[in-house]
């Protein structure tokens, strides 16, 4: 049976899902309760919304929820802005339905105005927000809560199980999945979700009205041609177009009934197969967005009665390999340096900087996809017109890097650059691990070969052992030819 908001569980879930930012006062005059909402996009297991709710509910005070959208976020383009919109579309939607007070801002220009949530928790009780360590927030959030003068929480919307039970970087992922499998039963179990009991009146949606500025962003009533237009007018990158991947809750709920029901009972025999399209769960951007909860993901998955097999590879695919990169990047303070990996990986590196490379390719010659290798250029026709990679190219396309670049500094800098630009996924704590995965993280010396030193080598030509190489290079070539 669900756990109701004021249940023990959900208090205990919240104690541990909760870090305070800033410790300044609660404000006793506050009209409301803030929840401002960065990277958990959505209303239904939102642990910062519960937390919202339930304080809002205590103090027989209302909720604002605020989401805004700016073009100053690192790599700012269309197919960011659209996925992003069309969530808030959802979101807006549903929120309507519920009577929740939901307000989207939208800057279109970087000298708009940009104090909007400052000027919302000037008559809050408490602001509440999201706690996400990568994509800015983590900076943005610190900086916020500094300036303001109520106290800020952060909340943990993005785990399975809360990130502060486990309070120093995990070793490997030998390390955290006998830790997260005693606690995953408890995080995953269902809550109730409860609404506001106390409604904005008539002056204070007024005064919150005239506190944003601007006429909130309609954007429950928009279509799919009112966004682009949108996006459109925006100062972004317009280079990097929109995917056909649409974003959003409603969106993100059919995907996983698709995968559970059509996918999942075979999944541990396709989910290496590049070639097969529909073959893992295409979630990847509904998470780092927030538009679903990984807890719904596992249920669903374990409620699938899929094989033992496939069930427990892609719940450790959704919670361990999750969970230990939000860990790093949390409890990391420069976790996409070099600097930051182990010993053994400096040590590993300083040895074979200077060995010959067998070919160099400059930036631009990386990203258009024109490297003598068929399946590396297979690989990033993929991210560059679908916004996605499937897993076991995406780690060849990482790995390959360190082939083709004077040094590794080079090959970590165009990795993140490629994958936070083309990427639905990119700036995700799951990114950033996967990346530093291919330069060593979490992993152990393997022998002592060039360029490679310890590190584990990956080179395409085995990877026919692994899928049908090609046939998934034709799929790419058709889908870049269109």
């Amino acid at each position: 049976m669900p756990h109701a908001l004021d249940s023990d569980y959900v208090r205990d879930q919240l104690v541990a899902r909760t870090l305070d930012l800033n410790g300044k006062r609660y404000n006793s005059d506050g009209e409301y309760v803030l929840y401002w909402m960065q990277s958990t996009h959505r209303l239904e297991e939102n642990w910062a919304l519960r937390a919202a709710i339930r304080t809002a509910n205590r103090l027989k005070r209302p909720l604002v929820i605020h989401q805004g959208l700016d073009p100053s976020y690192p790599h700012a383009s269309d197919r960011h802005h659209t996925f992003i919109l069309q969530g808030a579309r959802e979101t807006a939607r549903r929120a309507a339905q519920c009577g929740l007070s939901y307000h989207f801002v939208l800057r279109r220009t970087r000298d708009d105005d940009r104090r909007v949530v400052d000027r919302l928790a000037s008559r809050a009780y408490v602001v509440l927000t999201d706690l996400f360590p990568t994509a800015g927030i983590r900076e943005r959030t610190a900086r916020f809560a500094e300036r303001v003068s109520c106290r800020v929480l952060a909340v943990d919307g993005s785990c399975t199980v809360p990130s502060s039970l486990f309070a120093t970087p995990e070793y490997a992922a030998r390390t955290i999945r006998p830790k997260l499998a005693k606690l995953l039963d408890a995080a995953i179990e269902p809550v109730t979700e409860s609404m506001p009991t106390v409604a904005l009146d008539d002056a204070l949606r007024v005064r919150v009205r005239e506190m944003l500025h601007v006429i909130p962003l309609p954007i429950g009533e928009m279509n799919d041609a009112d966004i682009a237009r949108e996006v459109a007018a925006c100062e972004i990158d317009h280079s990097v177009p929109a995917v056909a991947l649409q974003g959003g809750a409603a969106q993100a709920e059919a995907r996983l009934a698709h995968f559970v029901d059509d996918v999942l009972p075979t999944y541990a025999e396709r989910r290496n197969e590049a070639s097969d399209s529909d073959g893992t769960s295409g979630l990847s951007a509904y998470l780092h967005y927030g538009h679903i909860a990984s807890a719904q993901v596992v249920r669903a998955a374990r409620e699938s009665g899929a094989p033992a097999e496939s069930l427990n590879a892609f719940v450790q695919q959704v919670t361990t390999w999750r969970e230990l990169s939000f860990n790093w990047c949390l409890r990391t303070p420069q976790y996409e340096a070099l600097t930051s990996l182990p010993d053994w990986i400096q040590r590993t590196m300083a040895a074979h900087v200077h060995d010959p490379r067998p070919v160099l390719y400059d930036l631009a010659t990386l990203e258009a996809a024109r490297t003598g290798d068929a399946l590396w250029n297979a690989a990033q026709r993929q991210l560059v017109e679908t916004g996605l990679i499937h897993n076991y190219p995406r780690m060849l396309w990482g790995k390959t890097m360190l082939l083709w670049t004077p040094d590794y500094e080079t090959a970590r800098r165009h990795l993140f650059y490629l994958n936070d630009k083309w990427a639905l996924d990119g700036r995700d704590p799951n990114s950033v691990g996967g990346i530093m995965w291919c330069l060593g993280l979490w992993d152990r010396p393997w022998g002592n070969k060039p360029i490679w030193g310890g590190i584990r080598p990956m080179v395409t030509s085995r990877a026919k052992l692994k899928f049908d190489v090609k046939s998934y290079i034709a799929a790419q070539e058709t889908l870049w030819s269109r």
